[in-house]
């Protein structure tokens, strides 16, 4: 009877937990339903040359229709996250001045909290004329919208739409792309939670997902509260850090900046950061060091669990998702391009979605501990298993060294390598201070003294020698029209020179510290498939972000994306159509597109 009661009571609580997961699932979707709205449909253009000769006194007069319910920000944003609306015209032999926009209408939206200045309905745009050549010709005219749609509870992405004349007075209008897929938040949301879960499966967060697997077989045989306990754990260093991450990219949306999926990647700090703390942990699993937490706060933990406990379930959530960011898993580059552009309430909405699905996999554990059955039973092999953990965690450390060499000269590579070393003479400097069993106020004065040391010696000596060298290999590189595998390097008027002669683009933007990145370029990218693109004129032009640079910022505002990889194509005769290919690529997907019937 006792048996069958605890059985009982062992359903009940898998039962319980896996209703609260579905809950966090369904509240977070149906939440999500007041912002669930369709891509705007493009606005409708017109244009108009005033009547006679055109001359330096004619203009041009751009008429826009807004569709019912939406609206566009004015040309001048009232916040600096809202992206402003522009207008640019082009013509042969003809030289425009700055458009004359009306008078923008002051409305107050209740989501952003501020007076918003935008353009609904009908309005038009006068563009002067500045000059006129022998040579012009005003049936070249070519006009381009930019503007970002909004109604009263989000704004979407950033789209264009183009208009020209024919050799007839009509007007046709281009399809152009929107930014934006023509997708509902809901259906983005489901895409931001499922990119989480794929997450798992990339390999920048293999080393630290086989640290928790690790853990996870060391618990075996624990009593189902501390597995839960654990899982939470985890759980919450995943949410911490992904709304620590919106906090971030929403103040750097409020103060005008650029803000994209994988940034701090660009940041020589944070590489630093991550090379001291992964090659101090890889020391720990060699038994150099060991951290014990005092056990006053873990009375509700047993003997097993001790070590580490919390705080190790939690950082070790962290790093899944500082070592994820590298990677743009599929669906998820989709959903972040339309969180990153949205407002930061949504931003919020969308990150907790994408670690939801991140933690998903140690919840479940928790939830249902009888899958632990299946895995082998803690014993002297976890030693040996336990080094191969610091292997591979240095194998990390190694990787990032990889990314500085491609960045960076030798001087840059020796500083990263000085850090790498310091932080392994600090682990051995701890182990023998504080070994364990020692008090833990003492562990803790070592960890802090040696963060503020590495820290005063980056900020006043290191950094500012990299950032030069950074600065100086950057140029260089940019000075050159092809890398060094052939491909062009992104520039936005040669690829304005390629449209208008006609010619296919395909375009790969990429990063050095993107893995996700070299594994297609290994795959699919490589120079067999690049012959095969040049046999059939195909322009191949590769856009770098390992550094941040405004012009592929803005090329990937264009393409709706947060992050890297991303994928364009601009097919061969219709130079305003924009191919957006997703995360995951293969050769027959990109000639597909390149030749459209």
């Amino acid at each position: 009877m006792k048996l069958f009661d605890k059985k009982k009571k062992e359903k009940n609580f898998a039962n319980n937990n896996l209703q609260f997961v579905i809950f966090l699932l369904l509240s977070s979707f149906l939440y999500a339903q007041e912002f669930n709205l369709n891509a705007m449909p493009p606005p409708e253009m017109e244009m108009k040359y005033s009547d006679g000769k055109i001359s330096e006194t004619s203009k041009l007069t751009v008429s826009i229709t807004i569709p019912k319910d939406w609206h566009v920000n004015s040309n001048i944003a009232a916040d600096k996250f809202l992206k402003p609306s522009n207008i640019k015209v082009e013509a042969k032999g003809i030289a425009f001045g700055d458009p004359i926009w009306p008078e923008p209408i002051k409305e107050y939206n209740e989501i952003l909290e501020l007076d918003n200045l935008i353009f609904k309905g009908q309005f038009e745009v006068v563009i002067p004329i500045k000059s006129v050549e022998s040579t012009a010709d005003s049936l070249s005219t070519a006009v381009e919208f930019e503007y970002q749609a909004c109604d009263n509870s989000i704004c979407l992405a950033p789209a264009k739409k183009s208009i020209f004349f024919e050799a007839t007075p009509k007007i046709k209008e281009l399809p152009q792309e929107s930014s934006a897929p023509p997708t509902s938040t809901v259906v983005l949301l489901f895409f931001a939670f499922l990119g989480g879960v794929l997450l798992n499966l990339m390999p920048c967060v293999l080393p630290v997902l086989s640290l928790k697997i690790f853990s996870i077989i060391k618990q075996a045989g624990n009593s189902r509260k501390n597995l839960l306990f654990s899982g939470l754990s985890t759980t919450l260093g995943i949410f911490v850090s992904f709304w620590v991450l919106a906090i971030i990219v929403g103040i750097i949306k409020h103060y005008g900046g650029e803000a994209g999926w994988g940034m701090q990647f660009q940041s020589s700090g944070f590489i630093a950061f991550m090379i001291i703390i992964l090659t101090a942990f890889a020391m720990s699993f060699f038994g150099i060091f060991e951290i014990w937490l005092p056990s006053k706060t873990l009375t509700q933990m047993d003997k097993a669990s001790q070590k580490r406990g919390f705080l190790g379930s939690f950082f070790t959530g962290s790093l899944l998702v500082l070592l994820s960011t590298p990677c743009s898993a599929p669906f998820l580059g989709t959903a972040m391009g339309f969180a990153f552009t949205a407002s930061t309430p949504v931003l919020f909405l969308f990150f907790s979605e994408a670690a939801l699905g991140l933690s998903l996999p140690y919840l479940l554990i928790g939830i249902f501990p009888g899958i632990q059955k299946r895995l082998p039973r803690p014993g002297m092999w976890m030693v040996r298993l336990q080094k191969v953990m610091g292997i591979l965690l240095l194998g990390t450390v190694l990787w990032l060294l990889w990314v500085v060499s491609l960045q960076s000269d030798a001087k840059g590579i020796f500083i990263f390598v000085s850090l790498a070393i310091l932080s392994l003479i600090g682990s051995f400097v701890l182990g023998k201070i504080a070994p364990p069993g020692s008090s833990f106020r003492k562990e803790l004065l070592c960890i802090v003294l040696f963060i503020l040391g590495a820290t005063v010696l980056w900020k006043l000596l290191l950094s500012p020698i990299y950032e030069y060298t950074l600065e100086k290999r950057f140029q260089e590189k940019m000075q050159q029209e092809k890398t060094e595998d052939g491909w062009y390097r992104y520039n936005e008027n040669f690829i304005k020179e390629a449209k208008n002669r006609g010619q296919s683009i395909f375009i790969d933007v990429t990063a050095d510290w993107c893995i996700t990145c070299k594994a297609n370029e290994i795959a699919v990218l490589n120079k067999g498939f690049k012959k095969t693109l040049d046999s059939l004129n195909v322009i191949t032009v590769k856009a770098d972000w390992t550094t941040e640079t405004k012009e592929v910022n803005e090329l990937l505002k264009s393409m709706g994306k947060s992050g890297v990889p991303a994928y364009a194509i601009y097919p061969k005769g219709d130079p305003s159509k924009q191919i957006v290919l997703p995360e995951v690529i293969t050769q027959k997907l990109i000639l597909d597109h390149l030749f459209l019937p």
